[in-house]
């Protein structure tokens, strides 16, 4: 009994140890709406970083008065580092804002007028920096089928088809 109440510390030691260097990236295609619509999770810390040395700057995303800085930049950053080619077509993503969950903090992004989604190429270099282990994982769905990849340091692109 002793060891399942200290499994939770060894856990959490681990992970001090140990970190995690992961991004969460969910791309849905919405039909009806014909649009992309773009979820991305990271690290809060670790996107105030890159974000940072990109800009030349510091930020503080938990913090009101910084929040037209903020969308300037996770702005400016998500679209240089995430790259859609859907169909063969290069999209922009469309900033649409950000919120803060517990220490993540999840960017929200569109392309408009994607009717169809047969074939997505992604370019992603989020995070790329903070960690050479770093790992962006990518849900994606379209046409009702939900597919997954792991880009793992130093790969930063792949390819879905539907």
């Amino acid at each position: 009994m002793a060891l399942i109440g200290f499994n939770p510390f060894i856990t959490a030691l681990i992970a001090l140890i140990h970190p995690f260097f992961v991004s969460v990236i969910e791309i849905n295609h919405n039909e009806k709406e014909a649009t992309i619509e773009i979820s991305v999770r990271t690290f809060t810390n670790d996107l105030e970083k890159m974000m940072g040395a990109d800009a030349k700057t510091t930020i503080d995303l938990s913090q009101a008065n910084q929040k037209n800085k903020a969308d300037a930049l996770i702005a400016a950053y998500m679209t240089k580092r995430l790259n859609l080619n859907a169909n063969g077509t290069k999209f922009n993503l469309e900033y649409v804002g950000y919120e803060i969950q517990k220490e993540s903090t999840w960017s929200y992004f569109e392309v408009k007028n994607v009717k169809q989604l047969n074939q997505l190429i992604i370019n992603c270099e989020i995070l790329f920096g903070v960690n050479d282990q770093q790992i962006n994982i990518f849900h994606v769905k379209s046409k009702g089928v939900r597919k997954s990849y792991e880009l793992i340091y130093p790969k930063k692109s792949t390819q879905f088809n539907f």
